[in-house]
């Protein structure tokens, strides 16, 4: 007997085309201004020769793409991943977009990506190809062109080695060429915070929409790398019970109530969660269909889809990883009370603390952590409510809410810019 079950697609390009034109559709956009605005602006594809260890070259694939510069410099992070690939560097750059012109932030959107599996080089190969990258990179990058940052298997060091590359190219330090650097290098307290701290504020003001006492709500997180991790953590610090977490390697559950940071402590001992313990293992997938208030994705792309939409109990989703939910399943959720936090509103403190450290190494002059997160807080606090206050008036979902924020300041930008010639 066949299947009736519908199928959905999941290349994550396709997936953002088709939440921008959702939202334009509530827009009533115009048709060449609907083509400006999904096109990306400029694509690039280079090819990395890195010697390797053992002295033979390998040559790895990479890309960078610059999705729109309307309101500002592209903005966006760099990943290392097998899996990498163009469309979904796309996908990135446009969500970068639209993340930044929901918080109001003067950036547009652009990502990076090395397809290549990180954990198989040794230090010495990792710096080589990121030097390499940053080369081949460099004629479309620039404190007022494009500005990368970590992402998916990347870190500060990562940014180091790429300011310095980038730097020694130019004769000069470039300390805001990139962003999420290390403090020595001009990198912004509050940074290694900052895409957790912003979800645990929208999660706040959700948990005070809908009549939820964070003190004691279960939380799952999926994904226990930088995002999920430290959110597990400042969620259980406003008194939330962590009560499943996982990544790549497995997950564990213990229904009474989970360390976030000795969990931590174990993966890093370990190098999973897996294992963990006092707790159950529980698959990535089951962890979804956990019966909690809150539910965090911060793994990678296309975790809720239509297969497992209806199996998911929560009542607040908070995408702390881009694009973890398709369109369909957003349908899903909305149609069943759940409410999502969509990626491009949960996961931007990441953005706007880079933003804050951009400007700081631009002018010099740096900022207390009190500063950085009051900043962040009240940025989040903001696009939280504008969000919402547009949800509420197209009765619509919280991510096209967002996106037909976002489209419109993005529109509005273009527009006044014009086209040039």
């Amino acid at each position: 007997m066949t299947s009736t079950k519908p199928t959905e697609n999941l290349n994550p390009f396709d997936i953002a085309k088709e939440q921008f034109n959702t939202a334009a559709d509530l827009l009533e956009l115009d048709p060449s201004m609907r083509a400006v605005l999904v096109t990306p602006k400029r694509q690039l594809i280079v090819s990395i020769p890195v010697k390797m260890d053992n002295g033979s070259i390998t040559v790895f694939e990479g890309y960078r793409v610059q999705h729109n510069i309307a309101r500002g410099p592209a903005k966006g992070g760099i990943r290392y991943h097998p899996q990498v690939t163009l469309d979904e560097v796309r996908a990135l750059a446009s969500w970068m977009t639209w993340k930044c012109a929901t918080v109001g932030i003067p950036y547009g959107g652009g990502k990076g990506g090395i397809k290549v599996d990180p954990r198989k080089l040794s230090d010495g190969e990792l710096e080589r190809m990121t030097r390499r990258y940053a080369v081949e990179i460099a004629p479309i990058i620039g404190t007022h062109i494009d500005i990368p940052a970590p992402d998916v298997y990347t870190n500060e060091q990562t940014m180091a080695w790429i300011m310095d590359t980038i730097s020694m190219i130019t004769g000069g330090s470039q300390l805001s060429i990139v962003t999420g650097k290390p403090i020595a290098l001009g990198g912004s307290l509050g940074r290694a915070e900052a895409t957790a701290r912003g979800c645990q504020f929208t999660v706040r003001e959700a948990c005070k929409l809908l009549g939820i006492t964070l003190g004691g709500a279960r939380v799952a997180v999926q994904g226990y790398g930088n995002a999920g991790s430290i959110a597990a953590r400042l969620l259980h610090s406003d008194g939330a019970k962590v009560i499943a977490v996982s990544d790549s390697g497995g997950g564990v559950v213990n229904l009474g109530g989970l360390d976030p940071s000795d969990v931590l402590r174990h993966k890093e001992e370990t190098g999973s969660v897996a294992g963990y313990p006092g707790a159950d293992a529980i698959s990535n997938e089951d962890l979804l269909k956990l019966e909690c208030e809150i539910l965090v994705p911060a793994a990678l792309e296309n975790q809720i889809t239509l297969d497992n939409a209806s199996d998911i109990k929560a009542r607040i989703v908070a995408e702390a990883a881009n694009g973890p939910v398709t369109p369909g399943a957003d349908r899903v959720l909305f149609e069943n009370g759940v409410f999502d936090i969509p990626d491009i509103l949960a996961n931007a403190g990441g953005v706007t603390v880079s933003y804050f450290e951009w400007c700081q190494d631009r002018h010099g002059f740096f900022w207390s952590d009190k500063e950085v997160n009051g900043y962040l807080e009240k940025i989040m606090f903001k696009a939280f409510h504008e969000v919402h206050q547009k949800a509420e008036a197209y009765k619509v979902d919280m991510r096209t809410g967002a996106y037909c924020l976002a489209i419109g300041r993005v529109a509005e930008a273009t527009r006044v810019r014009g086209i040039f010639p």
